[in-house]
């Protein structure tokens, strides 16, 4: 129920910062500060793996929020979805420990936006996640990054992606929900 409350909170204060200061460039770097809490951890008494995750969308949706993302799919009934992500875990969180969320788009290629997420400490890098993000209909089908980015009212000028995540996308894909993909081990 936690991560619910952080949610909220995030929520609220990024509405906030666009009423107060308005919206900022698709390329800015959001910061949500959070606390390692008792909920967030395992076993082995540092942040759950599966937990950043879930803490690394509260930076996704201060990002939506906050460039202006959120208000132009509300309007046009528009929503996001992660479609691959994958992380790198470098330190541990340890419980009570202060941490800030960084996110930033990289880039996008015709179907995707493409974001990074860092959990970062006194400026140091403790995991770093990559993701793909699709925009869909609610009425069905994909949002294509040139509509995104003409609802946002301004020019694309994000940079192009580099190599490394264009191979990473290529190499992390499952075949398309209109194909099969039978669970066969080999």
């Amino acid at each position: 129920m936690n991560v619910w409350w952080r949610t909220l909170l995030t929520i609220w204060r990024a509405k906030t910062l666009l009423r107060r200061r308005g919206p900022i460039a698709p390329d800015s770097v959001g910061r949500v500060r959070l606390t390692t809490l008792p909920t967030d951890i395992d076993l082995l008494m540092h942040m759950n793996n599966g937990r950043y995750a879930s803490l690394f969308d509260l930076g996704r949706f201060d990002l939506l929020i906050r460039t202006g993302l959120w208000d132009a799919m509300n309007g046009r009934d528009w929503y996001a979805v992660v479609a691959s992500e994958s992380v790198v875990f470098r330190k541990s969180l340890e419980l009570w420990q202060r941490f800030t969320v960084e996110s930033r788009i990289l880039g996008h290629d015709d179907k995707a936006v493409y974001q990074i997420h860092r959990a970062v400490v006194g400026g140091e890098v403790y995991a770093e996640m990559i993701v793909r993000a699709r925009f869909l209909r609610k009425s069905g089908g994909v949002v294509n990054t040139d509509e995104l980015f003409a609802a946002l009212g301004r020019p694309d000028d994000t940079p192009p992606l580099p190599q490394w995540v264009i191979d990473w996308a290529a190499g992390s894909a499952l075949p398309s929900t209109k194909s099969p993909a039978p669970s066969v081990w080999e």
